[in-house]
Parts: structure tokens; C-alpha cells; sequence
């Protein structure tokens, strides 16, 4: 019984920690819900190629310009740049989904 109650803890932590990562913005959810959250962000990026989605995105964030928000994880270093290694791993995971839908449907475009 323990240990399944721990099991759960670790897989809801990390369902936690995935609804902010740059991939799962990136890959899993509508394209307009990338750009409204680009868009909030005030980056000054015009597209976000879906082969390394994640890394691309989490890059334009660091892009903009800072927020009020107090997005800071440890020592006053932005999430953004904590998220951009597990995005690259993300992304490598899922290249043969990302390299498909970028013959399919293009990049992301932010205009």
C-alpha cells in the first residue's frame, strides 16, 4: 500500500511539474494557446518551429522582456531557464510527432 501511495505522489508531482513545461504548451495543446500565452508574454519572436517546440518557446519567453509575475524557481532564476533542459529531453522524445506535424502543418506562427 505504501508503496503505490508513493508511486501516485511522484506521478502527480511530475503531471505537475509537465503543465509547465514549454513542450507540453508547445506539442499538446491548440496552437492558439501557444500564441495567447507568446503573446502575454510580450515576446519578439514571430514563430515557433514544432521540431524542438519546448526549447524554441521557453527561448522567446527569456526573449520578452521581464515579467511582474515573480516566475522564479530557486536564487531568483527564472522557471524559464530551469524548463529549457527537461524541454530539450522532451522534445527529443517526441521528435518523430514533432518532425511529422512540422511537414504537416508548418511552424507556429505568432502573426
Amino acid at each position: 500500500m505504501r508503496t503505490t501511495s508513493m508511486k501516485l505522489l511522484v506521478l502527480g508531482s511530475i503531471a505537475l511539474t509537465m503543465a509547465g513545461c514549454g513542450t507540453v504548451t508547445t506539442a499538446f495543446r491548440e496552437d492558439a494557446a501557444t500564441v495567447r500565452s507568446l503573446k502575454a508574454n510580450k515576446t519578439y519572436c514571430q514563430s515557433v518551429p514544432r521540431i524542438y517546440s519546448g526549447v524554441t518557446y521557453n527561448l522567446c519567453i527569456l526573449n520578452g522582456p521581464p515579467n511582474s509575475r515573480g516566475d522564479v524557481a530557486v536564487n531568483n532564476v527564472p522557471w524559464t531557464l530551469i524548463d529549457i533542459p527537461l524541454s530539450g529531453i522532451t522534445d527529443t522524445l517526441l521528435l518523430p510527432y514533432t518532425v511529422y506535424r512540422q511537414s504537416a502543418d508548418g511552424s507556429i506562427e505568432l502573426q
